[in-house]
């Protein structure tokens, strides 16, 4: 009886979680909803396309800057969240390795700036576009998932999105005001960060001093493998817009930006899921594979269903959400973004795999695998984009996450018999 209850209690407490978690993300999705009409009013599709450039380009650099920590971090911290010692061990190497990389990657893009003509036409934007790296390397989140304090995650998350949105109504109130909206996004970042962990590192105690050079250097060695993978898949996530503004246009950049801007609440909203259940999987795995898999049907089994109706949703309503966004090519968007919800719905499947994948200790084979799919996808959009312009860059998306699905389940199915 006593088992029962317990067992009950943690049902109730996993439910509470969700639901916080949830409440926080739905905030954190809703707001540049909010933000994109008016930037687009304000700022043109052009100026947009800018924006969404230089967003998606700090984007891809935060993964050198987080350094695995979202995955190998919280699997790390989520192993060990009865060890005080350990705990203060993995806090104080991992923002050591997080500060030095924080370093080369401003003084690396400092120089790229400076230099490429590309880069210099909007040099002031994506030097202010440097705020997001300096909120991302101070942001605690990744520690908080591996204890799964979801209450600080909601409250990290809602403070950043309302200190964004009243920067940008604040800040961009004529079209030469573009070059302001990512700072806004990097100062919501800032500000309830450090906030955070300041109270985290006080709690914790938490001191540089409990690490060595020795330790961080082995940190970035042993988790470069898994780095050099997310690498890649930063590619297929970022690489799309830089691909369209560089050998289509910025208007053409601003188009897509506004089908993204779409897609990616959801797709958002997917990685978020899996970095909420990610670290109970982890843990479960390790006690008893089948309560795992019960866990995992359940949960991602509900959440397919609610991206598959939100999709068709999408789908029927597409032409009035597009013009909710004030584009000029109404019927171009809403065609693009008519296709473009594939991309959700296969997502929402190969995210639940890549759980188990690596929840079941395949990290060489993830590495491989994320490695030759974008590749492959980056292939297909260089050699699509030139004739089916931003047909093709989706239809790139939607081939390669399809394969990867397929591959997935063979290998999780070979893994699962082994057992």
């Amino acid at each position: 009886m006593l088992k029962k209850s317990i067992l009950y209690i943690k049902k109730q407490e996993q439910f509470r979680n969700l639901i916080i978690y949830g409440f926080g993300q739905f905030f954190n999705l809703a707001t540049p909803l909010l933000v994109a009409p008016y930037l687009v009013y304000i700022c043109g599709e052009e100026n947009y396309g800018k924006i969404g450039v230089a967003l998606a380009l700090s984007f891809f650099l935060i993964v050198i800057v987080d350094y695995c920590s979202d995955i190998i971090g919280v699997k790390d911290v989520s192993k060990n969240r009865e060890n005080q010692k350990e705990l203060n061990r993995i806090l104080a190497t991992t923002y050591g390795a997080k500060l030095i990389l924080l370093i080369i990657t401003l003084l690396g893009m400092s120089v790229l700036y400076c230099s490429v003509p590309y880069f210099e036409k909007e040099q002031t934007l994506f030097f202010l576009s440097f705020s997001i790296l300096i909120g991302q390397f101070i942001n605690p989140t990744w520690f908080l998932q591996g204890i799964e304090n979801f209450k600080w995650i909601t409250s990290i998350n809602i403070a950043s999105k309302v200190v964004y949105v009243i920067g940008v109504f604040f800040c961009v109130k004529t079209n030469d005001d573009y070059i302001f909206a990512n700072l806004c996004w990097g100062i919501g970042m800032i500000l309830p960060n450090a906030i955070a962990s300041v109270y985290f590192f006080s709690k914790f105690d938490i001191s540089f001093s409990d690490t060595t050079f020795k330790e961080i250097r082995n940190l970035i060695k042993e988790n470069f493998s898994m780095f050099f993978s997310q690498i890649f898949l930063s590619m297929q996530l970022y690489s799309p817009i830089i691909l369209i503004s560089f050998f289509g246009n910025n208007v053409m950049a601003g188009q897509y930006k506004i089908v993204e801007q779409i897609v990616v609440m959801f797709k958002t909203y997917i990685y978020l899921f899996f970095n909420y259940m990610y670290p109970r999987v982890c843990f479960l795995i390790e006690k008893n594979i089948k309560d795992a898999l019960r866990f995992w049907k359940v949960y991602n089994g509900g959440n397919l269903i609610f991206i598959f109706l939100s999709m068709g949703i999408v789908y029927l309503f597409s032409k009035e959400i597009v013009i909710y966004f004030n584009p000029k090519e109404i019927d171009l968007i809403s065609d693009l973004l008519r296709f473009a919800v594939l991309i959700p719905f296969l997502i929402s499947i190969s995210n639940p795999l890549k759980q188990l994948v690596l929840g079941m200790e395949l990290q060489k084979f993830y590495i491989r695998l994320t490695m030759i799919m974008v590749a492959f996808n980056l292939v297909c959009m260089i050699l699509l984009l030139p004739y089916l312009k931003i047909y093709g860059v989706i239809a790139s998306l939607v081939i390669a996450e399809a394969l990867t699905i397929v591959i997935y389940l063979i290998a999780i199915k070979s893994r699962i018999t082994k057992v």
